[in-house]
């Protein structure tokens, strides 16, 4: 049965990532098969795993308009285009949904994204999305059942409080999630006492589980401006050292 983990929160503060260091923990510990879904229009997990994309879920929306031959049925068009979609690898698969061309909104791609999921995700032990900033994508994607949302904030008030809302819409979306996690994320190495204790504060009032303080890293900063995987980094890393603590925290439940 499949375990999904989605990760959530306004932009800038590291989910793609984070999300990347969680694949990278999921395939050294043997937690596999893993499906990676990039939900975020502007697609760039890929990069952190060192992988090529040649087709979208937006792309294959814009295709079903005119694309489609008429000597094959849609739905047999549809299942063939989105097994080209899928990018395989020794150690995970990824789907990206991408942005669709032309005007309008990303509903109908969301919808179509869905779909799709709701066939692939049986297939593996963990499925890890990546979202774009916000929460109302889950409900357009109908992922309702989420076994862990992991709210990423940066290391300010700010942040905190914007994590916090972000937890709050999860009633109105009608989002049937298991546990909703906050990381503060590129954390200083010396953690304020005012924002230690305001994490806390939102923690409590919004019923969500703190994980931890994820600290800046020199060794990830370095593997994006060169364009390196993450999944390349290695073992005894810093930065892997924590957060591979911190996502066992959510593996195991605690």
């Amino acid at each position: 049965m499949s375990r999904t983990i989605a990760l959530a929160g306004k932009g800038g503060t590291g989910k793609t990532t984070t999300a990347a260091l969680l694949i990278r923990h999921l395939i050294k510990t043997g937690r596999t098969p893993i499906l990676a879904v990039d939900a975020d229009p502007n697609a760039n997990l890929n990069e952190l795993l060192g992988v090529d994309v040649d087709v979208t879920l937006g792309e294959i929306k814009n295709e079903l308009r005119t694309a489609v031959p008429d000597s094959m049925a849609r739905g047999d068009f549809i299942e063939m285009r989105l097994n080209e979609a899928v990018i395989e690898t020794d150690d995970f698969d990824l789907i990206v949904m991408g942005q669709p061309e032309g005007p309008g909104c990303y509903c109908a791609a969301h919808a179509f994204l869905s779909q799709a999921l709701e066939k692939l995700m049986k297939n593996y032990a963990y499925v890890v999305v990546d979202n774009e900033a916000g929460m109302e994508h889950l409900s357009r994607l109908n992922m309702r059942n989420i076994d862990h949302l992991l709210v990423v904030s940066d290391a300010s008030s700010r942040g905190v409080m914007t994590a916090g809302r972000i937890a709050e819409l999860i009633k109105p979306l009608q989002l049937e999630v298991g546990t909703v996690w906050l990381l503060v994320n590129r954390a200083p190495q010396e953690i304020p006492q005012t924002l230690d204790d305001y994490v806390q504060k939102i923690c409590d009032e919004k019923d969500m589980k703190f994980l931890g303080y994820l600290k800046e890293s020199q060794e990830v900063f370095e593997a994006e401006i060169a364009r390196r995987p993450l999944l390349e980094l290695v073992d005894n890393t810093e930065i892997v050292k924590e957060a591979s603590q911190l996502f066992e925290k959510i593996l195991k439940g605690a």
